[in-house]
């Protein structure tokens, strides 16, 4: 289970608000980058037999990533989501597109944190927030954790939509990642609207057929 122990540090330097920020979707061959901010107070607690199975939202079931999501929204003081499509990730490139994805999520919060701990090991530019880097932040800090959930689980819920306008792809059960039966799809159909053309191996053929 993870504890506040690292918010509460933070805390007891003077902070008053802490952020946690991080994204779903980077690997993926198709559909969006979403990035997430969950912000807490010092008043934060973790006492709800809910809260405390909060952790990386890889390591959880689609059921209680959803539990968990209403239950992130309610307790936190604010909770934003950013997205990125996949034609702005062939335009700048995924890492870009992520730290963009992050920006845009803190710039939309009403409730701003003096603090911000940030999933992997690049700092979100252009913030005025004192901001930290944590590398699998998601696994080690509650906050964070929070926020994985919040973005797994937005995003999920746009790739089951584009499942509804891309049927023949199936991406309500891969989410867009390149699993066999998604290669298998993408052999048969060709990529759609909302595949990332800069990825492997659209791009792998861009060169073939160049040559």
């Amino acid at each position: 289970m993870l504890d506040l122990e690292f918010e509460q540090n933070i805390f007891n330097q003077g902070f008053r608000l802490i952020g946690g920020l991080d994204e779903a979707g980077r690997g993926p061959l198709a559909g969006p980058v979403v990035a997430a901010c969950v912000v807490i107070g010092p008043d934060f607690s973790i006492d709800t037999d809910e809260l405390r199975l909060v952790a990386d939202s890889k390591k959880l079931t689609a059921k209680c990533r959803e539990k968990l999501f209403s239950v992130i929204k309610q307790k936190a003081l604010a909770v934003e989501i950013s997205v990125v499509n996949n034609h702005a990730i062939d335009r700048i490139n995924i890492l870009q597109s992520t730290l963009s994805a992050m920006q845009q999520a803190i710039n939309k919060l009403t409730i701003k944190p003096d603090y911000i701990l940030v999933d992997g090991n690049a700092k979100v530019p252009g913030l005025d927030i004192t901001q930290q880097t944590v590398i699998d932040g998601d696994a080690k800090i509650f906050v964070i954790a929070a926020a994985s959930i919040i973005a797994k689980v937005s995003r999920d819920w746009l790739m089951a939509e584009a499942d509804k306008q891309f049927p023949e792809y199936e991406f309500g059960k891969h989410k867009g990642y390149g699993t066999k039966r998604h290669m298998e799809k993408i052999k048969e159909f060709g990529p759609c609207p909302i595949h990332r053309l800069s990825f492997a191996p659209f791009k792998q053929k861009e060169k073939s057929a160049s040559n």
